[in-house]
């Protein structure tokens, strides 16, 4: 077996990230997760690996995160996203899929909806509402995702986005 390596690393003060993410939306929710340390959420999903397709890295992060199956369906975004977190500048190259959970993983009041453990962290996952002020609150990032989830496109669209970007 070849030693994984995944598409993250310093250069400098700077960092690149290659992440893949997932977008379920049911009953007008959508799956968003939140590790134990941060402040902010994200759309499940991850790192992709050296010589993997990103189709194949998000089935491959969904099963490592929620310990269910998904579908992947059509790319929706690709994003290049520009921010600063932790004294390091970050340029991450972003797919956003389209996915479809089992039929029984669906809001249920509960919040969180679903935690587990991965890589020495909490997962939280919650099920918000696609429209008001929830994407807000919990501080949905990329911060451009929060206005694309209510309509999604018709084509794959591409986003270019600097956190000083935000209103």
């Amino acid at each position: 077996m070849s030693e994984r390596v995944v598409l993250s690393f310093p250069s400098g003060r700077s960092r690149f990230n290659y992440r893949v993410a997932g977008i379920a939306i049911r009953d007008g929710h959508i799956l968003v997760c939140r590790e134990d340390d941060d402040d902010y959420c994200m759309l499940p999903g991850g790192r992709v690996e050296m010589g993997e397709p990103s189709r194949l890295a998000l089935e491959r992060e969904m099963a490592e995160e929620l310990a269910m199956p998904v579908t992947v369906g059509r790319l929706l975004y690709t994003s290049e996203n520009f921010y600063e977190r932790e004294e390091q500048a970050f340029h991450e190259l972003g797919f956003f899929y389209e996915i479809d959970l089992p039929a029984d993983a669906r809001p249920n009041g509960q919040a969180p909806w679903l935690s587990r453990a991965d890589e020495g962290h909490m997962l939280h996952f919650h099920w918000l509402p696609v429209t008001g002020p929830a994407l807000a609150e919990f501080q949905l990032w990329p911060g451009w995702l929060q206005q694309g989830l209510d309509r999604l496109p018709a084509a794959t669209e591409h986003v270019v986005y600097k956190d000083s970007d935000r209103p």
